[in-house]
């Protein structure tokens, strides 16, 4: 899919969840609780910033919690209806409607307002949140490197990514595609197998690893009227060491990874019990803590552009 079409169908996705997105996401009953708010709020303290750009703001799902004294908030997203509801939400705030707009994180010129606000060296921290997933692999440099140019030097980029390794825990159809797609060699096993009865062994062994798993979950996410769901786009995972190196390879320091979204089970077994899966999720929440890499649904790369 070209980039056109690719962005076509994403937009498209977005395009009813403009005014539901936040309620649904952030205040629903069933919702986790935003905990990557806190640790972007945590990075902003540390850095004392005074300026942050979100690259692909939704409907100022983040934004319009990072109303912190002094603090300066810009944002753009691919989606006019997602633009349109960040305006009206920042304007309650007192945030000017010019301070959103509409762009792409892989087209430079969505960045270029940045010199009209921050025209000495840059924004303190830009930020980019949901968005990876939509980005073709091929691309995910590209967007480090519009990050980091528009931050000044010493400034950090913030950047949230499905975890692929959380497929090692989940035990369903996307532990299936990690291990058949990513850790096994399914072509070079069967390029190696010496006979007709040794390959049909494997498509035996290989048929019997998919039964150890739920490929009923979790349900694909359809779309509300007739565009698509989540599902049905573009929407990938990352694997953490990798994010790390093409980070660094982009010329960022100070890299870390910081994870979020714990699980206390294995998804599918939260129904069993509900209030203790939840309550102790959350109590597991810690950024730095190596079960991350495999408990925690979602994490933040964090880099610093070069002083």
């Amino acid at each position: 899919m070209d980039r056109d079409a690719l962005e076509s169908s994403v937009r498209h996705c977005y395009s009813t969840w403009g005014e539901r997105y936040y309620a649904d996401y952030y205040q629903a009953d069933g919702a986790y609780p935003p905990i990557h708010t806190g640790i972007v709020r945590d990075l902003l303290s540390r850095e004392k910033a005074r300026t942050v750009l979100d690259a692909g703001c939704g409907p100022a799902s983040m934004l319009r919690d990072l109303a912190l004294p002094g603090l300066d908030r810009y944002g753009f997203d691919l989606t006019p209806e997602m633009v349109r509801e960040a305006r009206r939400v920042l304007g309650g705030q007192g945030v000017p409607e010019s301070h959103v707009w509409e762009g792409s994180v892989l087209d430079p010129q969505a960045f270029a307002p940045v010199k009209a606000f921050a025209p000495v060296s840059g924004m303190d921290l830009a930020l980019c949140f949901g968005v990876l997933p939509h980005i073709p692999q091929a691309a995910d440099r590209v967007v480090l490197e519009h990050l980091r140019d528009c931050v000044r030097p010493g400034g950090l980029i913030a950047v949230e990514a499905r975890n692929e390794l959380f497929a090692l825990f989940t035990l369903n159809r996307y532990s299936r595609e990690l291990f058949r797609d990513t850790l096994i060699h399914e072509a070079g096993l069967k390029a190696a197998a010496g006979d007709e009865a040794e390959r049909a062994a494997l498509d035996s062994a290989l048929a019997e690893l998919d039964q150890r798993f739920r490929m009923d979950l979790p349900p694909l996410r359809k779309g509300y009227a007739d565009e698509p769901g989540y599902d049905e786009v573009l929407s990938r995972t990352h694997n953490p060491f990798e994010m790390r190196a093409a980070a660094e390879a982009a010329g960022l320091t100070e890299v870390r990874t910081l994870f979020y979204h714990y699980h206390a089970l294995p998804p599918m077994l939260e129904k069993a019990v509900p209030s203790l899966f939840r309550r102790q999720s959350v109590a597991m929440e810690a950024p730095e803590d190596w079960r991350g890499h495999f408990m925690a649904s979602a994490f933040i790369l964090v880099g610093r552009r070069a002083a």
